[in-house]
């Protein structure tokens, strides 16, 4: 009689621990990494988008020259 109370508990206990926590945390964990990768994909999607809405980069305007205008040479006077 001991002996079958015992199964009992023991089999109470292990219901409870696989249906109110191991599935529960197995259907958590299945779901969050399902978003994360949704969430990468969406990532990469408006990364892949920016990069063909953005123009190849113009190269940059060349240096105007300097205008030498009143600007003399030094020479040194002896």
């Amino acid at each position: 009689m001991l002996k079958l109370l015992i199964y009992i508990v023991v089999g109470w206990i292990l219901y409870k621990l696989v249906f109110e926590f191991i599935i529960p945390v197995y259907n958590s964990t299945k779901l969050v990494r399902r978003q994360v990768r949704d969430m990468q994909q969406h990532m990469r999607e408006q990364f892949e988008q920016q990069q063909q809405q953005q123009a190849p980069p113009s190269p940059p305007p060349s240096p105007k020259p300097r205008d030498k205008g009143d600007y003399i040479d030094f020479e040194e006077i002896k």
